[in-house]
């Protein structure tokens, strides 16, 4: 076949060049590209996109019917996406960098307009949407710890999570997470492990400082996060720069109780660095004598993005705080003369690479070094000699004091403060240090399935020194942790994860831990008066390991070595201390209605609680160890008594109930939220004393028996059958948001039903004996706790707020003995100066 040749125009020729030069100009730009999806997932098509650089819009365009977009800028640089629909709310990326030959994928998930649905990390291991899981997980932002110096308030605001603070700024505060115990929890600073060796953390210390969000996890989380996992998950993350220059800003306020903060905050951006710094400091002389407190924190996110899909990030959170040790005061009326001191650094270094368009890998380096210090300086109390187990014996004592509970009954009398055979002045410290390298990678098999693995390995070192008596102890663990796990959709309306996890504790060996859950959506969200039905289940089980004193102080370790203590050991198969063991199953519904104006969550769950740990008294032998002879148990009783007992893995309770939630918004620019959780929690197997053999409250030696006489008391921990202690039946909460113009206004409520608990004072009377117990049912009082906050925007750099917290002034919100703060008022300014705001 012939072929004619025939001349190429001049118009072909510039035609052929533009094509050149449109191609040349693409390939030089950096290339953005993603899929906007609605919570579920599901494609949304027509949606608003636009690429956002140095806080202005550089190009911008709508979604293709399939959700894609793609977007490109002639310039590298620091940028993020914005993105919004019809009936949803304008959301934004995280900042990245892209260079001009980078091609970046940003995927985009849109928010109902009205109500919260946040992207969650702790129940997956992945950034999922919570419409996706199965999981109660509930994320706090910024805004909801807003003129809050700690997080205690907040986390108020959880359903499921009951918070105990034992006194007031910079007491002893615990989380109790669906009725486990307050050290059954994970708690992450930037993915640094946070909690001491054993599970036990102090959220009395924990400012909001550099705080970006905190997701609070309710169940058992082993499989993703390892030991101390039992019962929840408290993940932390501090802010990342994002202003393209440098953006200043100053929070300063004072109130009663000689009360005053000063907080300060910078980041930003430069190429491919990113920067955020924060300090502040905070004191207050509480309420009661010898009770003064300060706190110093800091933190530091330092990130770059060598590549447009690398970044390596650093973190680092440091707290310095002392407070005083009054004790009990209401049962003393004499405030002790203590003082514990804390100095915490938490670090993380993680390198994060988005290594293909399907794989995804990341390795981090974390670390925790925690240091305390208590002291006793001299024995506060009135000295008073009285008549004790047949010698005269010198204690300190408090004033006279009335005890009544919140069940009706009371006490009379004093209460020991400090013992006259202790040594004065004392102290004790005792260290908590990891470091712990990980890695993950995810890869996305399919469309709508996803496989996970991952792996940890930690070095835990603590010591626990009470020089006063020349008494030192000191361990090292090395631990290990494997998980594997499946995430997946069926056509973006049921939704599933598999997995399990295996932990090889230095301590206790190996144990796994399987999770599974099921989503599935009856109805869609969307538009109407009733749509969004969501169904959800999950089963999981969760590990913890011993702390510092039961490994020290554990039966086993105990017996080993002490005449008749291998032999025991052999013939009753006491083992090792060993891990706490968690089994849970939870399900519920949650329901969209108005048009998504209101959501409404409710979850039964069940746990049961094994193995768990518990001070064994000396006593307790004859029934813990009955293959002994009578003269074998006396024996290891009197070797027992010098240690003053022992742990063991002698406890079982259960703790079900129901957990719901309630988010509304009527007018555009109200917000409400509420919560309810009722709780039936019951110890079912313990060996402690006074689960064998109870207290009973006599009164002293010739005087009248209280009305109470018959009713058997848990002197330090509940009976089998009773309600563990702290632990209310009822709880709740209820906030509301108004945002109108410049005002920001805030009521913030908890509420609480009575709790059991003990005065822990069996022994502590003038005649060591149990005159000031009281029954443990219904001990703790309930309380209602009401707080409003204020925030007028006077200029786009100026702000003043006020905080008035306990507005009800409620004295009984912490447990019986501890006098919570009183009514407070702090007021301030806030100062922000430089930067570009994102919206």
């Amino acid at each position: 076949m012939r072929v004619r040749r025939g001349k190429i125009s001049r118009i072909d020729l510039f035609a052929c060049f533009l094509m050149l030069l449109t191609y040349s100009g693409y390939a030089a730009a950096a290339i953005v590209h993603g899929t906007v999806t609605d919570p579920l997932g599901a494609a949304v098509a027509g949606a608003a996109v636009a690429l956002v650089q140095n806080g202005k819009v550089v190009t911008n365009t709508h979604t293709d019917i399939a959700g894609g977009f793609t977007l490109s800028c002639g310039s590298g640089g620091r940028f993020y996406v914005l993105a919004g629909g019809r009936s949803f709310r304008q959301v934004t990326s995280t900042g990245f960098y892209a260079g001009r030959l980078d091609s970046v994928e940003q995927n985009v998930v849109l928010e109902p307009d009205p109500v919260r649905q946040n992207v969650v990390v702790t129940a997956t291991g992945l950034s999922t949407p919570q419409a996706q899981t199965s999981s109660a997980v509930t994320v706090l932002q910024a805004g909801d710890l807003e003129n809050r110096f700690t997080l205690i308030d907040a986390l108020r605001q959880v359903a499921g999570l009951n918070v105990v603070s034992n006194g007031q700024n910079g007491s002893v505060t615990s989380i109790f997470s669906r009725g486990g115990n307050s050290d059954a929890n994970k708690v992450l600073i930037d993915g640094a492990p946070a909690e001491d060796i054993g599970g036990r953390f102090d959220l009395g210390n924990v400012s909001t400082t550099g705080i970006a969000s905190v997701e609070a996890f309710r169940g058992p989380d082993s499989v993703l996060y390892g030991s101390d996992a039992e019962a929840g998950v408290l993940s932390i993350t501090t802010p990342s720069g994002s202003t393209p220059t440098p953006s200043f800003f100053y929070q300063g306020d004072a109130g009663n109780y000689y009360t005053y903060r000063n907080e300060f905050q910078t980041g930003g951006t430069r190429n491919k660095v990113d920067y955020y710094g924060a300090f502040s400091r905070m004191n207050s002389s509480n309420d009661i004598a010898m009770d003064q407190y300060h706190n110093v924190a800091s933190s530091l996110n330092l990130g770059w993005f060598p590549t447009a899909n690398t970044q390596i990030r650093s973190t680092a959170r440091n707290t310095t705080a002392a407070v005083g040790l009054p004790g009990a005061y209401n049962f003393f009326l004499i405030p002790n003369d203590g003082k514990q001191s804390d100095q915490n650094l938490y670090s993380s270094t993680v390198v994060d690479n988005q290594t293909s368009e399907n794989w995804h890998n990341t390795v981090r380096y974390a670390l925790a070094r925690k240091r305390e210090q208590s002291a006793q300086w001299y024995p506060a109390g009135i000295p008073i000699v009285t008549e004790q187990f047949g010698a005269p014996t010198l204690n300190y004592y408090g004033e006279p004091a009335e005890i009544k509970g919140a069940n009706g009954f009371f006490v009379s009398g004093r209460a020991q403060l400090n013992s006259g055979f202790a040594t004065y002045p004392n102290s004790a410290d005792s260290a908590s240090n990891r470091d712990q390298v990980s890695g993950q990678t995810n890869y996305r098999l399919t469309g709508h399935l996803t496989a996970l693995g991952g792996f940890r390995y930690e070095d835990e070192r603590g010591s626990s020194n009470y020089s006063t008596y020349h008494l030192r102890q000191s361990l090292e663990r090395s631990n290990f942790d494997y998980t594997t796990q499946l995430v997946g959709d069926f056509r973006n309306r049921m939704f599933y994860q598999l997995g399990g996890g295996i932990q090889k504790n230095h301590l206790y060996g190996l144990e796994g831990t399987p999770r599974a859950s099921l989503v599935y959506y009856l109805r869609r969200p969307g538009a109407g008066t009733i749509q969004g039905t969501k169904l959800n289940f999950s089963f999981a089980q969760g590990v913890r390991e011993p702390s510092l004193p039961e490994q020290f102080n554990s039966l086993y370790g105990i017996l080993v070595g002490k005449p008749g203590g291998p032999e025991a050991i052999a013939q009753d198969k006491i083992a090792q201390i060993g891990a706490e063991r968690t089994r849970t199953y939870d399900g519920g519904v949650e329901q969209s209605l108005l048009n998504e104006k209101m959501l409404v969550r409710g979850t039964y769950f069940h746990n049961e609680f094994g193995n768990q740990i518990e001070f064994i008294d000396p006593f307790a032998l004859p029934q813990l160890l009955p293959t002994l002879t009578p003269a074998e148990q006396q024996g290891l009783i009197t070797v027992l008594q010098n240690t003053g007992g022992a742990y063991a893995n002698s406890l079982d309770f259960k703790a079900q109930g129901f957990e719901s939630e309630i988010q509304y918004q009527p007018v555009a620019h109200l917000f409400l939220r509420g919560g309810y959780t009722y709780l039936d929690a019951k110890v079912q197997r313990s060996f402690s004393s006074d689960a064998l053999s109870p207290s009973f409250n006599t009164g002293l030696p010739g005087g009248a028996p209280p009305s109470f006489a018959n009713i058997p008391i848990g002197s330090i921990s509940p009976l089998v059958g009773a309600r563990p202690f702290r632990r209310p039946p009822h709880s709740g909460f209820l906030t509301a948001t108004y945002i109108r113009s410049n005002l920001t206004a805030t009521v913030m409520s908890a509420y609480s039903s009575r709790s059991d608990d003990s005065t822990f004072l069996g022994g502590y009377d003038l005649a060591a004996g149990n005159s000031l117990l009281l029954p443990n049912r219904n001990l703790d009082y309930g309380y209602q706790k009401v707080d409003v906050g204020l925030t007028y925007r006077v200029s786009s750099w100026l702000s003043i707020y006020t905080q008035t917290n306990n507005i009800l002034n409620q004295s009984h919100i912490a447990p019986i003995g501890y006098p919570s703060q009183p009514l407070t008022v702090q007021s301030g300014v806030k100062v922000a100066i430089g930067g570009h705001s994102k919206q």
